[in-house]
């Protein structure tokens, strides 16, 4: 492997690397998701998650006034699985349809050719970058996008911090290893204490650019964000990376390009984020919440006096699979960001 011989990368170069790289990039060369990819997400499970989120957005949409012209863009649209269910749920409101612009913003090309095939919509525009985005009122979705952004990742030893790097090998018997780093010129940097009461920091300037950006547009433009993504709350931080290839964790080191490499999103940091902007608020809560207070139970029950006992079961079992506490139900959690002065509040 040409690219990666023998050099040290910071481990969000290496994650970069791993995920993102023309050649050998995960998400550039394959689609990882569903049961025949690595891993599947909420909208892969069941149909029922992408209508609850048809059902929000609408209800937001009519929130903000009904806007006749609006964006609705959503963050990695994977598969394009709900999108696809969006869309059709959308096309039961015509006046919402008809006012609504739709934008994919995407960096895989592989990814954007599966969407494309998966989207037969005209109405679509896949977008590389946010500058794009025309300054009317937007939604913004992302549903298990902040995870597959790189981090880098810090650890306090002897009151001394060192960064995380990884020394790639040509023969792949990579490994990680530790750089002295100056940890208050960092926090200088991010205007932020972060290094107070941990010994271990995980961090990613790029996750906290787009919450940034998509806030002020938010600011300026009106609409909201909402974030779908496993995490936690805890102000401690955590070591959460992992590698994910075939439905099973993997070595982070090995096969470059051929594992997805993820990591838990510290809701706390982005709280943090969000109050130091201002202007704008959060609500927070659990997956499992969320889509009970959506009454996706309800819908279930609808759905269900149509089905064979073997369909029932299989429905069940996907629902119980999404809102579960021990399966999706805990770990995923929702974030709405939106003005200081809106009162939208669905799922909440």
């Amino acid at each position: 492997m040409n690219s990666t011989d023998s050099k040290s990368l910071p481990l969000d170069k290496f994650i970069d690397l791993s995920l993102y790289d023309k050649k050998i990039g995960y998400y550039m060369k394959q689609n990882p998701f569903g049961k025949k990819g690595d891993f599947i997400t909420s909208p892969n499970v069941s149909r029922m998650f992408s209508e609850m989120i048809a059902i929000w957005i609408v209800g937001f949409w009519e929130n903000l006034g009904s806007p006749q012209k609006f964006n609705l863009v959503e963050l990695g649209a994977g598969n394009g699985s709900m999108m696809k269910i969006l869309i059709e749920s959308f096309k039961n409101f015509p006046s919402f349809f008809g006012a609504c612009n739709i934008l994919i913003h995407e960096k895989s090309p592989k990814l954007i050719k599966v969407q494309k095939k998966e989207l037969k919509l005209k109405k679509i525009a896949w977008i590389s970058e946010l500058k794009e985005i025309k300054k009317i009122p937007s939604i913004f979705i992302a549903n298990e996008f902040f995870d597959s952004i790189a981090i880098k990742q810090f650890v306090k030893e002897k009151n001394l911090w060192f960064e995380r790097y990884v020394k790639v090998k040509k023969n792949e018997s990579n490994f990680f290893f530790n750089k002295k780093f100056n940890i208050k010129k960092f926090e200088k940097k991010i205007s932020y204490n972060i290094s107070k009461n941990q010994s271990f920091i995980e961090y990613s300037f790029i996750e906290l650019k787009y919450l940034t950006k998509i806030t002020n547009f938010i600011k300026k433009n009106n609409g909201g964000l909402l974030i779908i993504d496993y995490g936690y709350t805890e102000k401690r931080m955590k070591n959460t990376l992992k590698a994910i290839s075939n439905h099973k964790y993997s070595n982070v080191l090995q096969n470059i390009g051929k594992s997805d490499i993820t990591h838990n999103i510290n809701f706390y940091l982005f709280k943090k984020q969000i109050q130091k902007l201002g202007g704008v608020k959060e609500l927070f809560t659990t997956q499992g919440n969320f889509l009970k207070k959506m009454g996706i139970e309800k819908r279930a029950e609808i759905i269900s006096k149509n089905l064979n006992f073997s369909m029932k079961a299989d429905m069940y079992y996907r629902l119980k699979m999404l809102m579960d506490e021990n399966k999706m139900g805990k770990i995923f959690k929702v974030m709405f960001i939106k003005k200081q002065k809106n009162n939208y509040k669905l799922g909440f």
